[in-house]
């Protein structure tokens, strides 16, 4: 219904001299459809989708009261008001009428300016229901448009931030895949543990795969004789490797003051400043130990100690899956959360996938393809 004038009107009585009046009333300002009894006003109803119905009470057969209800109970007719035409006056049967779904009543006799100006009120009112509703439709729309265009530039800035490392170190760029399917993984697993129910939501789950990029950022704050080293670092290259944790923190903190309050830089913070401490304390930066040290951070010391025995470093050939497994299950409640490492058993042949599948060189490859081979 684009105006009144152009609205649908359904005049239902079993009186011939009714509808006659009702159609002489209001055809010179809407289209008028009519039924005489209450199939045929369900089914024209059903069909032609009316946008004001004009229903008798008492007819024979199928009464209003019970086209009403099964009006009101079909979602294709649910919207459409309904005015009850009745002789009757008693306030029982009213309420009755309204209890069916009727709007409105017009008493019999008709009086048509009455009847011409309940008429164009609900018709006014159903037009600004719908116009309301295709506002809302409009919104939710720009809405889903807007959430989809943060969460593109939240990817585009993780994705160019994570690059920054990657340039700086070339065999972060699998391990920047492979580390954040491993979160999403090891998340989902403990998703229901009572530990870390809480925080483990879905929208959770969803931010540490995304911020797991992060994680290593602030290694692009040391120099590349001590982070492309070949050999073992000495105590003085190995206190300057262990800022990277604050570096990333600051990089990140940096943007965030770019951007403003955003739970996904919050996030990406916590992981890189964390996920270098040890369950027993003997961690860095902040030397934090158990409960202390944020689930994001535990989550990411596994999975990234996890990636880094699996992986050709400069210093080191991979280690076969078994290997790994056998070192993860070593830091059992020293190194890692014992809740974590118990998750991680559970999904361990998963983990080993995820590590095929982004392998960088083919010596990880054939270290993975037997993951029982110690």
């Amino acid at each position: 219904m684009s105006a009144l004038d152009d609205a649908l009107v359904l005049v239902v009585d079993d009186l011939e001299t009714n509808i006659d009046i009702l159609v002489e009333t209001l055809g010179d300002a809407y289209d008028v459809a009519v039924a005489m009894d209450g199939p045929s006003a369900l089914e024209l109803a059903a069909a032609q989708r009316p946008d004001l119905i004009l229903l008798d009470i008492m007819m024979p057969g199928m009464d209003g009261y019970e086209v009403c209800r099964r009006l009101a109970a079909d979602p294709a007719t649910a919207d459409i008001p309904v005015i009850f035409l009745t002789a009757m006056t008693d306030v029982a049967d009213k309420a009755r009428g309204f209890a069916s779904g009727a709007v409105d009543y017009v008493t019999k006799p008709f009086e048509p300016l009455e009847v011409q100006a309940r008429v164009r009120t609900h018709l006014a009112l159903t037009q600004a229901r719908r116009e309301l509703a295709r506002q809302n439709e409009i919104l939710e729309s720009k809405v889903l448009e807007r959430t989809r265009e943060l969460a593109v530039t939240q990817e585009a800035i993780i994705e160019a931030m994570a690059g920054l490392a990657e340039y700086r170190d070339p065999e972060t760029g699998g391990h920047i895949k492979r580390t954040k399917n491993y979160m999403r993984l090891l998340a989902a697993t403990l998703r229901d543990h009572p530990r870390f129910c809480r925080f483990l939501t879905d929208e959770t789950i969803t931010l540490l795969y995304k911020s797991a990029p992060l994680h290593d950022i602030g290694k692009v704050g040391v120099r590349d004789d001590i982070l492309l080293k070949p050999g073992q670092l000495t105590e003085a290259e190995l206190t300057v490797m262990r800022r990277h944790p604050i570096y990333g923190r600051e990089a990140i903190q940096a943007a965030s003051l770019k951007l403003g309050p955003n739970s996904f830089l919050e996030l990406a913070e916590e992981i890189a400043y964390t996920h270098q401490e040890r369950y027993d304390g003997s961690g860095y930066p902040q030397g934090l130990a158990g409960e202390a040290i944020p689930i994001s951070g535990r989550l990411m010391a596994l999975a990234d100690v996890y990636d880094a025995l699996i992986s050709r470093r400069v210093y080191k050939k991979p280690f076969t899956h078994a290997q790994a497994v056998a070192i993860i299950l070593e830091g059992r409640g020293t190194h890692f959360d014992p809740d974590m490492v118990d998750a991680f058993m559970t999904v361990q042949e998963a983990m080993r996938q995820i590590a095929l599948d982004f392998a960088d060189h083919d010596d990880e490859r054939q270290a993975l393809e037997n993951p029982y081979v110690a």
